[in-house]
């Protein structure tokens, strides 16, 4: 079992305090510099008191540190929801769409299909409840404190900050509020009183279909998107990304610095030298969710029977 040592939380080397005090200094450290070369500061952003502004935060690898789906996994797996083998396969799929970094369509509907059948007839109030453990188990000390940062910002703007993830919108409800934000949009599995049917409303929020999502909440919500802001470190938001006026690659991948720099958009990377270099590999965040959900299927799965 030494092997599964990974699936453990971790003391990390640096508190949340240091991180956020190393990159405050550095902020000081850019903007003295930009003065002493007679650069322009740039405008004060967010804008506080801008009531037609937003900000839109992807999850994964942006606001928390690997995939929410994932680290569900392994909560439950903790809970001895599911066997070693099966965990196996999730691990073998989970570096198979990190290393290859592309999507294959066949293979996600696959997931899919399985990862619904499984979890049909259960109870959305199952989910909710495990999620809530979970986040205080393994997600809290793998929120990134400089985004975490840049969306106290916002909200201390007096706008409203959402969380928008391919992830079980269950699942980022809890995060949402955990982090004080506004609210989360995420995949809807589709339940009839309470009970999951095993099918979606729709489609994996994932992509294109992010911008839509983003597009129609600013509408009901009254927002100008040219005033708000979006964060992600994929290029599979580059859509959502162009929505607004306010772009930011986070700990992007490298197509999606690639474009950022061309666009000339604003990065932030709060990775370490060496743990960017581990994790830029492109990491197709939607397949990731998709297989991180098949582990949490396949444990509810094993809890049924």
């Amino acid at each position: 079992m030494a092997a599964l040592g990974w699936l453990t939380p971790r003391r990390r080397s640096a508190t949340a305090r240091s991180v956020l005090a190393g990159e405050a200094s550095a902020e000081a450290a850019r903007k003295s510099s930009q003065e002493a070369a007679g650069g322009a500061e740039e405008p004060q952003f967010p804008v506080h008191g801008d009531d037609k502004a937003a900000a839109f935060f992807d999850l994964d690898n942006t606001v928390m540190q690997g995939a929410a789906l994932f680290h569900f996994g392994r909560g439950l797996y903790k809970r001895k929801f599911f066997e070693t083998r099966d965990l196996a396969r999730f691990a073998w799929q989970q570096a198979w769409f990190r290393l290859a970094g592309v999507e294959d369509p066949e293979h996600m509907q696959e997931a899919r299909d399985s990862a619904l059948s499984i979890v049909k007839g259960h109870r959305v109030s199952e989910l909710q409840s495990i999620g809530e453990e979970i986040y205080d188990e393994y997600m809290a000390e793998r929120i990134w404190p400089g985004t975490r940062a840049l969306a106290q910002a916002h909200l201390d703007a007096g706008q409203k900050v959402w969380l928008v993830t391919a992830a079980p919108v269950e699942i980022a409800q809890v995060i949402a509020r955990r982090l004080g934000l506004t609210g989360a949009l995420g995949t809807v599995a589709e339940s009839v009183d309470g009970v999951y049917t095993g099918k979606l409303v729709g489609e994996p929020l994932h992509g294109p279909a992010k911008a839509e999502a983003v597009r129609a909440l600013a509408a009901a919500e009254g927002l100008d998107l040219s005033r708000c802001a979006a964060y992600s470190d994929s290029h599979n938001d580059i859509p959502m990304l162009s929505l607004v006026g306010h772009p930011y690659a986070i700990n992007p991948d490298s197509k999606l610095r690639r474009h950022a720099r061309q666009m000339d958009w604003r990065l932030r990377d709060y990775r370490t030298g060496r743990k960017a270099a581990k994790v830029g590999i492109p990491a197709a965040a939607g397949v990731g969710a998709v297989a991180g959900g098949t582990a949490a299927a396949i444990a509810l799965h094993r809890r049924r029977r």
